[in-house]
């Protein structure tokens, strides 16, 4: 078993951020923060075992960097919410651009990033999305920065160009991109991986092997008994809609499920 944050079993709770200043749907920056922490706090009375911080309103995302108000914005949310909230912090900016991520996580004194496409490319809604490990390995090298790399496999939301398998694009991942911990989803937002496909990454990588999608009240205890945390965003707001606020009671209804495998 594969502690993460000291923790068996850990949770990552989702903070998806309303759309920034700049983004088309942009409403006010007062609802923005306030969103922002009052799910973070929902989501620490409720338990869970770190944050992470995603650009979730900005559609239609950029297919390579941000623009630097991204990073500004992301930076100061997240400091502002870290001064009423103690837990470890992630961040994860959409859709693919590591560096702004590493920036801000080194920033906020932040624990790990998550890079939906690390090593490889996919093609996604927003077109080819292609992996930069040799860029994001030496910018985090040149911070000086401890901040862990999850990696998506298969990432949600997008296609290979090439099919390649599951444990070979493990392997390009932790052998040659240098991730810390892989990153399972299913096809969609809301949509788990399967039982099988955990157990096949269990098997062949040392690094720790996350849920990052789906997971609910309801298979948590059969998706967590392969792998060895969870990143949680959709089953955890109002109505299970990843747009609505976080329901801290449901928040604490999974909780208990996880106390169980503990």
């Amino acid at each position: 078993m594969i502690k993460l944050f000291d923790k068996d079993k850990a949770i990552i709770g989702m903070v998806h951020l309303l759309p920034l200043p700049g983004s088309p749907r942009f409403e006010g920056e007062e609802e923005l923060r306030s969103r922002a922490l009052s799910d973070a706090l929902a989501l620490y009375h409720g338990g869970v075992d770190a944050l992470l911080f995603e650009n979730y309103g900005d559609v239609p995302f950029s297919p390579g960097r941000v623009e630097p108000h991204v990073v500004a914005y992301m930076t100061s949310i997240i400091e502002e919410v870290r001064r009423e909230v103690p837990l470890p912090v992630g961040v994860n900016v959409l859709r693919n651009d590591a560096l702004a991520a590493l920036a801000v996580a080194s920033a906020v004194r932040g624990e790990f990033i998550r890079v939906n496409v690390h090593t490889g490319a996919k093609l996604a809604w927003e077109g080819v999305i292609q992996g930069r490990a040799h860029e994001t390995l030496r910018y985090r090298a040149k911070l000086g920065s401890r901040v862990k790399i999850f990696a998506d496999i298969a990432v949600k939301h997008a296609s290979p160009l090439a099919e390649v398998s599951l444990e070979e694009e493990i392997a390009s991942n932790v052998e040659r991109g240098l991730a810390d911990a892989v990153i399972l989803t299913g096809r969609t937002t809301g949509e788990p991986p399967g039982v099988e496909e955990l157990e096949r990454a269990r098997l062949c990588t040392e690094v720790p092997v996350i849920v990052g999608s789906g997971l609910s009240v309801e298979n948590c205890s059969k998706l967590l008994s392969v792998a060895d945390a969870a990143i949680v965003g959709s089953s955890l707001k109002e109505g299970g809609r990843a747009s609505q606020p976080v329901s801290e009671e449901r928040v604490r209804a999974l909780m208990r499920e996880v106390a169980k495998l503990r």
